[in-house]
């Protein structure tokens, strides 16, 4: 059975995808940048703005049944301005104790402000 999340953007409906997808035991999440109502949260910060992504992105898996600690796989794409450190910061004090897989990658550029993008995946276990 196939069951998605939507956060509700325009842009989402637009380009027809969802924030996540869960089929089965498996939760897939979309990249989610640090974008709010009004636009890019804080510009120029790559720790906070990785620490908002996290938070989206376990909240959208959430949605569909999925706890941190299920989440096996993680991706940040990260600009050039970005500073990394800053970003595995903030995904090594999400992730404390959970330690999921995990790429860094460097990406070309992703609209105005947004210095960071997350990607993940989580299995959630079946009820015994």
């Amino acid at each position: 059975m196939r069951t998605t999340h939507s956060s509700g953007t325009a842009f989402e409906e637009r380009a027809s995808y969802s924030r996540a997808v869960r089929i089965g035991s498996h939760v897939a999440v979309s990249g989610t940048a640090p974008i709010g109502p009004d636009g890019v949260l804080h510009p120029g910060d790559t720790y906070r703005q990785t620490a908002t992504a996290i938070e989206k992105a376990l909240a959208a898996a959430a949605a569909l049944g999925a706890a941190p600690g299920d989440v096996i796989r993680t991706r940040m794409l990260l600009t050039p301005e970005a500073a990394w450190e800053e970003a595995v910061r903030a995904h090594g004090e999400a992730f404390s104790g959970i330690a999921p897989a995990n790429t860094t990658y460097l990406v070309a550029g992703f609209i105005p402000d947004v210095l960071v993008e997350i990607e993940l995946d989580a299995i959630v276990e079946a009820a015994t």
